[in-house]
């Protein structure tokens, strides 16, 4: 048995199909359906069942491929810790960001890290919360950012920033005031989109007053709901990082939140706990400090950054 018979099963057990696995893999097909059967033979079980619609593991098979997911992590850690003990930035980064996150740090994101950090190969999906941990926990991941508050065994949660809403009102709604009211709930169409907006951290007190408003319409991203109060009147919240992508004429449509409201978000970075690359992960720290509003990132982050 060696390592690379492992990550051939753990390939087909990612891309349920030979063909996609071995195309993955940089192999023909004729190849790593050799090596599986060369594996089975020797573990002398069945790791796969396959037929000619699908590929999928046996119960045996999936204790096997999660012990090979272990064992391919434990050994790519040896690779780490040297180059860790290096001081060397390279290699490969698997990072996902969540979908109501990405929009507002991707493009910058990638800019400046490429051009800091050309030696690394970046690689980056999106994920929502769920997915996201479990592929941290099978190792498909190095890295995650989304909004704070996921938790799952072996997973380590590192507060990045925290990110205030504001309101975004219709040109015949309160233009005169200075500040919105939630008290004013009652009398205006409220917009949410509840995946961005009512997280644990982001303007809940909003999210518990859905049914106060006439009308509640759930949307599918921060700009569509931005273009439909213009349409249809009332108010929705954005976050902070939103503003950049009004025009002038909507930004005088934004209001600061009063009261004692909770109108903010926290954003995490999220790593298994046995991860080791802290400077690997201050690539990432130090990339957002190039372009996040000043005061937004945690001051200890911006101070001394990732401390494993």
């Amino acid at each position: 048995m060696t390592l690379q018979q492992l990550k051939y099963i753990v390939a087909i057990d990612r891309y349920r199909s030979f063909a996609k696995a071995a195309d993955a893999l940089g192999i023909s097909q004729p190849t790593l359906s050799a090596m599986l059967v060369k594996l089975e033979e020797e573990l002398d079980v069945r790791i796969f069942e396959r037929s000619n619609k699908s590929v999928t593991p046996t119960i045996a098979g999936e204790k096997i491929i999660r012990q090979a997911e272990r064992a391919i992590a434990e050994a790519e850690r040896i690779n780490e810790l040297v180059s860790e003990d290096k001081g060397d930035v390279a290699g490969d980064l698997r990072l996902s960001v969540g979908p109501t996150i990405s929009p507002y740090i991707l493009p910058k994101f990638i800019r400046f890290y490429t051009e800091d950090y050309p030696q690394v190969r970046l690689a980056i999906n999106e994920l929502k919360g769920d997915a996201m941990l479990t592929e941290l926990q099978l190792g498909h991941i190095d890295a995650a950012i989304a909004v704070s508050g996921n938790t799952r065994q072996g997973i380590l949660e590192i507060p990045l920033y925290t990110e205030k809403f504001m309101v975004y009102l219709s040109a015949d709604c309160w233009r005169k005031l200075p500040v919105f009211h939630p008290e004013n709930l009652e009398h205006e169409k409220m917009w949410i989109m509840r995946d961005a907006q009512c997280l644990r951290d982001s303007a809940f007190s909003f999210c518990k007053a859905r049914t106060k408003g006439r009308r509640v319409y759930e949307a599918g991203s921060i700009d569509t709901l931005v273009r439909i109060v213009d349409e249809n009147g009332g108010f929705t919240i954005i976050p902070q990082m939103h503003l950049p992508f009004l025009t002038d004429a909507q930004r005088e449509n934004v209001r600061p939140i009063e009261g004692d409201y909770l109108s903010q978000r926290r954003v995490s970075l999220y790593i298994r706990e046995d991860y080791i690359r802290q400077a690997m992960l201050n690539t990432i720290t130090k990339t957002l400090l190039r372009f996040m509003p000043a005061g937004m990132m945690e001051e200890r982050i911006a101070k001394y950054g990732v401390k494993l």
